[in-house]
C-alpha cells in the first residue's frame, strides 16, 4: 500500500468535502441533539450535546494530526450547507487495524441519497490512492439504513462481533482489479 494520504476538497455530483473547523461544532450540536440521528452512536454519555459536539470535532483534528484519517464536513454544492460527515477512520477491529468509511447525515437530509453518494466517494478515494486492500464499515445490527448504504455501494455483509460494547455488523470491499 501507498504511504498515508489524506485530502479534502473532495467532490460528487452534488457534494464536497472540507476538513471541519471549529466553526462546526455550532452546527453539529443539533446532530448530537436528536435522539434518532444518535441511536446507534458508541459512546454518548452524559454532557451536554454542545460539548459532545466539541469532542466529536476535536476527535475528528486528533485523528488528522495522529494520521489516522478522521471525517470530514459534508457541504451541498448548490447551497453550501453543512449536511453532514464522512470519511476515512482508522479503526482498530479487535486488535487489528482496519481502515473504514463512517459517515453521519442531518435527519432533515436523509433519503437523498447523500449517504451512498458520500461513502461511494471515500471508498473511491481509498481505493485509488492505495491506502488499504480493503475498506470496511461498521454497522450497528438495528441500523438497517446504513446496512442500505454498504449494500448500495457494493460491501458485503462479513461477520457479527461486538465493537465498542455494541453488536455490529462488519461490512466490506476489497480494492477492485484493475
Amino acid at each position: 500500500m501507498s504511504a498515508y494520504k489524506y485530502e479534502d476538497g473532495l467532490v460528487t455530483e452534488r457534494l464536497y468535502t472540507r476538513f471541519l473547523t471549529l466553526d462546526d461544532i455550532e452546527p453539529w450540536t443539533s446532530f448530537f441533539e436528536d435522539p434518532e440521528c444518535i441511536q446507534y452512536f458508541p459512546w454518548i454519555g452524559n454532557d451536554s450535546a454542545k460539548e459532545r459536539s466539541k469532542q466529536w470535532i476535536e476527535r475528528q483534528f486528533a485523528r488528522h494530526k495522529e494520521k489516522r484519517y478522521g471525517l470530514q464536513a459534508l457541504i451541498r454544492k448548490d447551497t453550501n450547507e453543512f449536511i453532514g460527515q464522512c470519511g476515512l477512520l482508522m479503526q482498530d477491529v479487535n486488535g487489528t487495524f482496519e481502515l473504514e468509511v463512517g459517515y453521519h447525515i442531518f435527519k432533515k437530509h436523509w433519503g437523498n441519497g447523500y449517504a451512498p453518494e458520500a461513502a461511494k466517494l471515500f471508498f473511491d478515494y481509498g481505493f485509488k490512492n492505495e491506502q488499504a486492500e480493503s475498506i470496511i464499515s461498521i454497522i450497528h445490527i438495528d441500523n438497517l439504513k446504513s446496512q442500505r448504504v454498504a449494500e448500495k455501494n457494493g460491501l458485503v455483509r462479513e461477520k457479527q462481533i461486538k465493537w465498542v460494547d455494541m453488536d455490529v455488523y462488519i461490512y466490506r470491499m476489497h480494492q477492485p482489479n484493475s
